[in-house]
C-alpha cells in the first residue's frame, strides 16, 4: 500500500482520546509536601532562594499540614532549623527538639496525615556536615548511633516514616535495630538510598543553614557519574531493612530512577529538590516558560520513570490543580 493503515495520530486528535489512552497519570496520592520548621510563634517567613516556600513556626506548620491533608495530600516531610547548633547535632535527637515538637503538634490537628521525618545531622551541626567529625573528616560508625537515636525520638513523637538522608554506610540497619528494640516495629523507613553529591541542593542549604563550614559532602554522597553504584546502594539499604527507597535529585537522574525501579520493583520515591524548584520559578518569573505546564510535565516524567511518589515543593499547589 502507498499509505500506512496504522495512523497513530488518530489517537491524538482530541483531548478526550488523549486522556483515554494516556499511559502515565499523576494523582494527588503521588505527592508529598516538604516543610521547614523554625523556632518561635506565628512565623511565616519566605525563603529568599525558594520563592513561595516559607520558614514556619510550629503553630504555622500545623495549619499548613491541615491544609495539605484537606487537599488530599497523603504525607508531608519535615526539616527542622534549631535555635542553636553544636558539633554533635544534639538538636536532631532531643526529645524536645524542633521536629519532635512539630510532629506532636501536627498529629494533634491531623492525626491521619502521614509524617515523614528527615533523619540527618546536617541541619543541627555547627559545622554543617551530616555526621560526627573526627580528625577533620566525617566518621561513619560513630555517626550511626546518633542517627538511630534521632529516628527513635522522631518515632516516639509520632512520625509514621523516618527518612535517613545522611548516606552513612550501615545506617538503615542501625535505625531498624533501634526502632525495633524500642517497640516501633511498624515505623517505616524511607531511605535516601541514592543521594548524589549534587549542585541542585544550594537553595535548601540556604533554607536550613547547612552549608558545610569546610570541605564538601562528596566523601559520603554519590558521584553524579555513577549508576551501578546507585543499584548497589539501593540493594544494601533494602537488605538492611528499608521499606522504601529514594533517588535524589529528580530531573537529572531519571535514568537512575528508572534503573532502580526496574531492578528492584520496590516502592521508589524521588525528590524534586530545591534547585529544580528554584529554576522553574526563576524561568517562569522571566516569562520564559509556561510555569504550570512545566511543573506538570516534570512531575509526570518522574512518574513515567518509575516513581511511586514524589517529594516536591509544588505539592500543595499541584493538588489544587488536580482537584479542579
Amino acid at each position: 500500500m502507498s499509505f500506512p493503515i496504522d495512523r497513530p495520530r488518530r489517537l491524538r486528535v482530541s483531548k478526550g482520546l488523549r486522556r483515554l489512552v494516556r499511559e502515565t497519570h499523576l494523582h494527588v496520592d503521588d505527592l508529598v509536601q516538604p516543610y521547614f520548621v523554625v523556632p518561635g510563634e506565628d512565623v511565616r517567613s519566605e525563603i529568599s532562594s525558594m520563592p513561595g516556600q516559607y520558614h514556619l513556626s510550629i503553630d504555622r506548620v500545623a495549619i499548613a499540614a491541615k491544609r495539605a491533608y484537606e487537599s488530599g495530600i497523603p504525607a508531608i516531610i519535615l526539616f527542622g532549623i534549631p535555635e542553636t547548633k553544636d558539633d554533635k547535632g544534639s538538636g536532631a535527637y532531643d526529645e524536645k527538639g524542633i521536629i519532635q515538637c512539630a510532629i506532636r503538634s501536627i498529629k494533634e490537628v491531623v492525626p491521619d496525615l502521614l509524617i515523614i521525618a528527615d533523619v540527618c545531622l546536617c541541619e543541627y551541626t555547627s559545622h554543617g556536615h551530616c555526621g560526627i567529625i573526627k580528625e577533620g573528616r566525617v566518621d561513619n560508625d560513630s555517626t550511626l548511633e546518633l542517627l538511630a537515636e534521632t529516628a527513635v525520638s522522631q518515632a516516639r513523637a509520632g512520625a509514621d516514616i523516618v527518612a535517613p538522608s545522611d548516606m552513612m554506610d550501615g545506617r538503615v540497619a542501625a535505625i531498624r535495630d533501634a526502632l525495633d528494640a524500642e517497640g516501633f516495629v511498624d515505623t517505616a523507613i524511607l531511605s535516601y538510598a541514592v543521594k548524589y553529591a549534587s549542585s541542585y541542593y544550594g537553595p535548601f542549604r540556604e533554607a536550613v543553614d547547612s552549608t558545610p563550614q569546610f570541605g564538601d559532602r562528596r566523601g559520603y554522597q554519590m558521584d553524579p557519574g555513577n549508576v551501578q553504584e546507585a543499584l548497589r546502594e539501593a540493594e544494601l539499604d533494602l537488605e538492611e531493612g528499608a521499606d522504601m527507597i529514594m533517588v535524589k535529585p529528580g530531573i537529572a537522574y531519571l535514568d537512575v530512577l528508572s534503573a532502580v525501579k526496574q531492578t528492584f520493583q520496590r516502592v521508589t520515591a524521588t525528590y524534586q529538590v530545591s534547585g529544580e524548584y528554584a529554576m522553574i520559578e526563576a524561568a517562569a518569573k522571566n516569562g520564559w516558560i509556561d510555569r504550570r505546564a512545566v511543573i506538570m510535565e516534570t512531575l509526570l516524567a518522574f512518574k513515567r520513570a518509575g516513581a511511586d511518589f514524589i517529594i516536591t515543593y509544588f505539592a500543595e499547589e499541584v493538588a489544587g490543580w488536580l482537584n479542579e
